[in-house]
Protein backbone atom coordinates (compact mmCIF):
# COMPACT_ATOMS: atom_id res chain seq x y z
CA UNK A 1 0.00 0.00 0.00
CA UNK A 2 1.17 3.76 -0.40
CA UNK A 3 1.08 6.95 1.31
CA UNK A 4 0.91 10.62 0.28
CA UNK A 5 3.17 12.66 1.40
CA UNK A 6 2.36 14.39 4.96
CA UNK A 7 -1.21 16.73 4.20
CA UNK A 8 -1.75 19.60 6.26
CA UNK A 9 -5.33 19.46 6.99
CA UNK A 10 -5.72 23.46 8.03
CA UNK A 11 -4.98 23.00 3.52
CA UNK A 12 -7.45 20.56 3.34
CA UNK A 13 -10.27 22.26 4.98
CA UNK A 14 -9.38 25.62 2.86
CA UNK A 15 -9.28 23.39 -0.02
CA UNK A 16 -5.74 24.84 -0.93
CA UNK A 17 -4.96 23.81 -4.46
CA UNK A 18 -1.26 23.03 -4.08
CA UNK A 19 -2.55 20.81 -0.94
CA UNK A 20 -5.23 18.91 -3.64
CA UNK A 21 -2.74 18.47 -5.86
CA UNK A 22 -0.44 16.95 -3.44
CA UNK A 23 -3.22 14.66 -2.25
CA UNK A 24 -3.42 12.91 -5.86
CA UNK A 25 -2.48 9.80 -7.16
CA UNK A 26 -1.93 7.62 -9.26
CA UNK A 27 -4.25 4.91 -10.45
CA UNK A 28 -1.69 2.15 -9.72
CA UNK A 29 -1.81 3.09 -5.85
CA UNK A 30 -4.45 0.73 -4.17
CA UNK A 31 -4.62 1.11 -1.42
CA UNK A 32 -3.84 4.51 -0.74
CA UNK A 33 -4.03 6.35 2.30
CA UNK A 34 -3.65 10.14 3.11
CA UNK A 35 -1.12 10.94 5.89
CA UNK A 36 -2.60 14.08 7.92
CA UNK A 37 -1.07 16.56 10.16
CA UNK A 38 -3.07 18.68 12.08
CA UNK A 39 -2.98 20.82 15.29
CA UNK A 40 -6.53 22.09 15.46
CA UNK A 41 -9.67 19.84 16.14
CA UNK A 42 -12.07 22.04 13.90
CA UNK A 43 -9.72 21.85 10.74
CA UNK A 44 -9.25 18.36 11.49
CA UNK A 45 -12.67 17.28 10.91
CA UNK A 46 -13.56 19.49 7.95
CA UNK A 47 -10.31 17.94 6.40
CA UNK A 48 -11.41 14.02 7.09
CA UNK A 49 -15.15 15.37 6.24
CA UNK A 50 -13.84 16.34 2.56
CA UNK A 51 -11.70 12.91 2.69
CA UNK A 52 -14.78 10.78 3.55
CA UNK A 53 -16.33 12.24 -0.08
CA UNK A 54 -13.07 11.63 -2.38
CA UNK A 55 -13.84 8.28 -3.47
CA UNK A 56 -10.05 7.50 -4.39
CA UNK A 57 -8.98 7.77 -1.28
CA UNK A 58 -9.01 4.33 0.98
CA UNK A 59 -7.98 5.70 4.55
CA UNK A 60 -6.50 8.33 6.51
CA UNK A 61 -3.17 7.60 8.46
CA UNK A 62 -2.45 10.47 11.16
CA UNK A 63 1.05 11.88 11.84
CA UNK A 64 3.00 11.65 14.77
CA UNK A 65 6.62 11.45 14.22
CA UNK A 66 7.10 14.38 11.56
CA UNK A 67 10.73 15.62 13.20
CA UNK A 68 11.05 18.94 11.49
CA UNK A 69 11.40 22.46 13.07
CA UNK A 70 8.43 24.01 11.19
CA UNK A 71 6.08 20.83 12.13
CA UNK A 72 7.23 21.35 15.95
CA UNK A 73 6.79 24.92 15.99
CA UNK A 74 3.05 24.68 14.82
CA UNK A 75 2.52 22.27 17.31
CA UNK A 76 1.71 18.89 14.33
CA UNK A 77 3.67 15.57 13.79
CA UNK A 78 6.13 14.44 16.88
CA UNK A 79 5.88 16.92 18.79
CA UNK A 80 2.36 15.59 19.78
CA UNK A 81 3.98 12.57 21.70
CA UNK A 82 5.31 14.75 24.46
CA UNK A 83 3.58 14.38 27.76
CA UNK A 84 2.14 17.79 27.96
CA UNK A 85 0.54 17.18 24.59
CA UNK A 86 -0.91 13.57 25.91
CA UNK A 87 -4.57 15.25 26.49
CA UNK A 88 -4.85 16.97 23.05
CA UNK A 89 -3.81 13.87 21.01
CA UNK A 90 -6.32 11.79 22.53
CA UNK A 91 -9.17 14.27 21.78
CA UNK A 92 -7.55 14.90 18.35
CA UNK A 93 -7.62 10.61 17.18
CA UNK A 94 -10.53 10.64 18.75
CA UNK A 95 -12.33 13.01 16.48
CA UNK A 96 -10.48 11.64 13.46
CA UNK A 97 -11.77 8.36 13.86
CA UNK A 98 -15.07 9.11 14.99
CA UNK A 99 -15.70 11.71 12.38
CA UNK A 100 -14.43 9.35 9.38
CA UNK A 101 -15.78 6.93 7.33
CA UNK A 102 -12.51 5.25 6.07
CA UNK A 103 -10.16 3.30 8.06
CA UNK A 104 -7.68 5.31 9.69
CA UNK A 105 -3.84 4.53 11.49
CA UNK A 106 -1.17 6.48 12.89
CA UNK A 107 2.32 6.75 12.27
CA UNK A 108 4.56 7.57 14.96
CA UNK A 109 7.79 7.63 16.48
CA UNK A 110 9.47 5.82 19.63
CA UNK A 111 9.08 9.41 21.28
CA UNK A 112 10.14 13.11 21.31
CA UNK A 113 13.14 12.58 23.60
CA UNK A 114 12.21 9.73 25.43
CA UNK A 115 10.15 6.29 24.71
CA UNK A 116 6.21 6.55 25.12
CA UNK A 117 6.03 4.01 22.26
CA UNK A 118 3.67 1.30 24.99
CA UNK A 119 1.75 3.94 26.02
CA UNK A 120 0.75 6.06 22.97
CA UNK A 121 0.55 2.27 20.79
CA UNK A 122 -2.02 1.63 23.02
CA UNK A 123 -3.51 5.01 23.80
CA UNK A 124 -3.71 4.56 20.08
CA UNK A 125 -5.27 0.84 19.39
CA UNK A 126 -7.95 2.04 22.15
CA UNK A 127 -9.14 5.37 20.37
CA UNK A 128 -10.02 2.75 17.56
CA UNK A 129 -7.00 2.91 15.12
CA UNK A 130 -6.80 -0.09 12.51
CA UNK A 131 -2.97 -0.43 12.06
CA UNK A 132 0.20 1.55 13.30
CA UNK A 133 3.96 2.36 11.72
CA UNK A 134 6.43 3.22 14.44
CA UNK A 135 9.70 4.52 13.29
CA UNK A 136 12.24 3.61 15.56
CA UNK A 137 14.16 7.02 16.64
CA UNK A 138 13.16 10.07 18.89
CA UNK A 139 11.10 12.89 17.07
CA UNK A 140 14.91 14.89 18.71
CA UNK A 141 16.99 12.62 16.49
CA UNK A 142 15.47 13.65 13.10
CA UNK A 143 17.23 11.02 10.96
CA UNK A 144 20.68 10.81 13.05
CA UNK A 145 22.02 7.45 14.81
CA UNK A 146 20.39 4.32 13.55
CA UNK A 147 16.30 3.17 14.41
CA UNK A 148 15.83 1.34 17.51
CA UNK A 149 14.26 -1.97 16.95
CA UNK A 150 14.21 -2.73 20.22
CA UNK A 151 11.86 -0.05 20.97
CA UNK A 152 9.39 -1.32 18.17
CA UNK A 153 9.32 -4.66 19.08
CA UNK A 154 7.98 -2.99 22.50
CA UNK A 155 5.35 -1.53 20.35
CA UNK A 156 4.61 -4.57 18.54
CA UNK A 157 4.11 -6.26 22.18
CA UNK A 158 1.94 -3.72 23.72
CA UNK A 159 -1.01 -4.38 21.18
CA UNK A 160 -3.45 -6.02 19.73
CA UNK A 161 -3.73 -4.32 16.07
CA UNK A 162 -0.70 -4.47 13.57
CA UNK A 163 2.52 -2.68 13.64
CA UNK A 164 4.18 -1.74 11.06
CA UNK A 165 7.99 -1.37 11.18
CA UNK A 166 9.99 1.69 9.79
CA UNK A 167 13.16 2.98 9.67
CA UNK A 168 16.69 2.46 8.04
CA UNK A 169 15.26 -0.36 5.70
CA UNK A 170 17.16 -0.16 2.82
CA UNK A 171 17.30 -3.61 0.87
CA UNK A 172 15.60 -7.27 1.55
CA UNK A 173 17.96 -8.64 3.91
CA UNK A 174 17.46 -5.80 6.45
CA UNK A 175 13.34 -6.26 5.70
CA UNK A 176 13.88 -10.07 6.61
CA UNK A 177 16.09 -8.82 9.70
CA UNK A 178 13.88 -6.54 11.09
CA UNK A 179 10.61 -8.47 10.45
CA UNK A 180 11.91 -11.56 12.32
CA UNK A 181 13.53 -9.22 15.52
CA UNK A 182 10.72 -7.07 15.65
CA UNK A 183 7.60 -9.83 14.79
CA UNK A 184 5.81 -6.79 12.99
CA UNK A 185 3.21 -7.23 10.75
CA UNK A 186 5.29 -5.61 8.23
CA UNK A 187 7.66 -2.99 7.32
CA UNK A 188 6.90 0.53 5.73
CA UNK A 189 9.98 2.10 3.28
CA UNK A 190 10.71 5.78 2.92
CA UNK A 191 14.14 7.44 2.29
CA UNK A 192 14.93 3.24 1.58
CA UNK A 193 13.45 4.01 -1.91
CA UNK A 194 15.11 7.32 -2.60
CA UNK A 195 17.19 6.13 -5.39
CA UNK A 196 16.19 3.08 -5.24
CA UNK A 197 12.90 2.14 -6.22
CA UNK A 198 13.54 -1.08 -7.16
CA UNK A 199 13.86 -1.99 -3.49
CA UNK A 200 10.23 -3.11 -3.67
CA UNK A 201 11.04 -5.44 -5.96
CA UNK A 202 13.68 -6.91 -4.02
CA UNK A 203 11.69 -7.73 -1.81
CA UNK A 204 9.19 -9.17 -3.85
CA UNK A 205 11.18 -11.73 -5.11
CA UNK A 206 13.32 -11.68 -1.71
CA UNK A 207 16.82 -11.26 -3.23
CA UNK A 208 18.79 -8.83 -5.59
CA UNK A 209 17.65 -7.76 -9.01
CA UNK A 210 18.93 -8.25 -12.33
CA UNK A 211 20.25 -5.58 -14.10
CA UNK A 212 17.46 -5.77 -16.71
CA UNK A 213 14.96 -5.07 -13.92
CA UNK A 214 16.42 -2.22 -13.03
CA UNK A 215 16.31 -0.70 -15.88
CA UNK A 216 12.44 -1.62 -16.12
CA UNK A 217 11.88 0.17 -13.20
CA UNK A 218 14.29 3.50 -14.06
CA UNK A 219 12.25 3.27 -17.24
CA UNK A 220 8.64 3.00 -15.82
CA UNK A 221 10.06 6.10 -13.26
CA UNK A 222 10.97 8.18 -15.87
CA UNK A 223 7.65 7.71 -18.21
CA UNK A 224 5.44 8.12 -14.74
CA UNK A 225 7.59 11.44 -14.20
CA UNK A 226 6.60 13.17 -18.07
CA UNK A 227 3.13 11.71 -17.66
CA UNK A 228 2.72 13.73 -14.51
CA UNK A 229 4.91 16.71 -15.46
CA UNK A 230 5.12 16.58 -19.14
CA UNK A 231 8.26 17.96 -20.87
CA UNK A 232 9.45 19.44 -17.46
CA UNK A 233 9.63 15.73 -16.07
CA UNK A 234 13.04 15.39 -17.84
CA UNK A 235 14.53 18.32 -15.61
CA UNK A 236 13.36 16.93 -12.69
CA UNK A 237 14.50 13.41 -13.48
CA UNK A 238 17.90 14.66 -13.35
CA UNK A 239 18.64 14.03 -10.09
CA UNK A 240 17.18 10.70 -10.44
CA UNK A 241 19.44 10.09 -13.34
CA UNK A 242 22.28 11.00 -11.48
CA UNK A 243 21.43 8.35 -8.58
CA UNK A 244 20.95 5.72 -10.79
CA UNK A 245 23.99 6.25 -12.28
CA UNK A 246 26.36 5.89 -9.15
CA UNK A 247 29.18 3.58 -9.44
CA UNK A 248 28.61 2.76 -12.77
CA UNK A 249 31.10 3.39 -15.81
CA UNK A 250 30.74 6.37 -17.67
CA UNK A 251 28.36 7.88 -15.35
CA UNK A 252 29.54 11.33 -15.24
CA UNK A 253 29.50 11.02 -19.33
CA UNK A 254 25.87 10.10 -18.93
CA UNK A 255 24.86 12.66 -16.37
CA UNK A 256 26.31 15.10 -18.67
CA UNK A 257 24.02 14.28 -21.72
CA UNK A 258 21.19 13.79 -19.31
CA UNK A 259 22.03 17.58 -17.79
CA UNK A 260 21.62 19.33 -21.19
CA UNK A 261 18.52 17.13 -23.05
CA UNK A 262 15.16 18.73 -22.68
CA UNK A 263 13.33 16.13 -25.51
CA UNK A 264 11.63 13.00 -23.33
CA UNK A 265 12.26 11.03 -25.83
CA UNK A 266 15.64 11.77 -26.49
CA UNK A 267 16.51 11.53 -22.59
CA UNK A 268 14.36 8.12 -23.19
CA UNK A 269 16.99 6.95 -25.45
CA UNK A 270 20.09 7.94 -23.25
CA UNK A 271 18.43 6.13 -20.36
CA UNK A 272 17.33 3.01 -22.62
CA UNK A 273 21.47 2.66 -23.84
CA UNK A 274 22.95 3.31 -20.45
CA UNK A 275 21.36 1.40 -18.40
Amino acid sequence: MTFSEMINVNAVAYHNEKTTKMMQKSPLEKPYFIQIAANNIENAVKAVEIINETDWIDGIDINLGCPVNKARRSGFGGVLLKDENRNFLKELVNTIVKTSKKPVSAKMRIGFDKSVVEDRAKLLEDLGITFLTIHGRYVKQMYKGNANYDEIKKGVKAVNIPVIANGDITDYEKAKFVLDYTEAAGVSIGRGAVGKPWIFLEMKQKGSITPEQKKEVILEHFNQMIYWYGEYGVILFRKHAHAYSKGIAKASEFRSKMNSVKDPDTARELIEEYF
